[in-house]
């Protein structure tokens, strides 16, 4: 009986203490809201920041580290796809926590043409609600955000089909513009 009890006990906790992380400040919020802001190199040592792409779409997405395989297909269907999300007036940016020489040889080695920023810290991975600190180990999530030409941000992707993702992120961009453009202008 006192088994089955701390059993149930235990069971109860686990539950309690998932409720709580999805519940915690910050959680889910980004979605709609301003994008936060970032200052991180890239793999050639520039510095890139938010407001460097104000007035354009920017796809920012985060993964976990360079040249695993999963990360690899998704950079590389971003890469094939860059000439239809140019189009679409979108930038494309990786982040991970991996420093600016692996991001350097990963880039080199896919011949990737667009940015990977190095977020050591995971700072920036937080405040996009990207982290996952396993304790020893910090990687960052694999999700990504459309940010707006205004800064805000207009999708998030929490689950993510590397083998399709590049094509639901243009998909998205291509609605999120024609609600933009079909939106009526604010009354003055």
């Amino acid at each position: 009986m006192l088994k089955l009890m701390l059993g149930g006990l235990a069971a109860l906790l686990l539950v309690a203490s998932a409720v709580l992380w999805m519940l915690r400040p910050g959680a889910q919020r980004l979605a709609g809201g301003a994008a936060p802001d970032f200052a991180l190199p890239d793999q050639d040592g520039q510095t890139h920041r938010l407001g460097d792409y104000a007035g354009r779409w920017l796809v920012l997405y985060f993964y976990p580290r360079d040249d695993t395989p999963i990360c690899t297909q998704e950079a590389c269907r971003f890469r094939d796809d860059i000439g239809i999300l140019g189009d679409l007036d979108a930038a494309v940016v990786g982040v991970s926590l991996n420093d600016t020489r692996s991001h350097a040889d990963f880039a080199r080695k896919h011949q990737l043409p667009f940015p990977l920023l190095s977020d050591p810290e995971g700072k920036t991975a937080a405040a996009y609600d990207s982290l996952l600190n396993l304790g020893l180990m910090r990687f960052a999530r694999r999700r990504t955000f459309i940010i707006a030409p205004d800064g805000h941000i207009a999708a998030r992707f929490d689950k993510i089909d590397p083998a399709s993702h590049a094509q639901d992120v243009a998909r998205t961009l291509r609605t999120l513009q024609q609600t933009a453009r079909q939106a009526p202008l604010p009354a003055k």
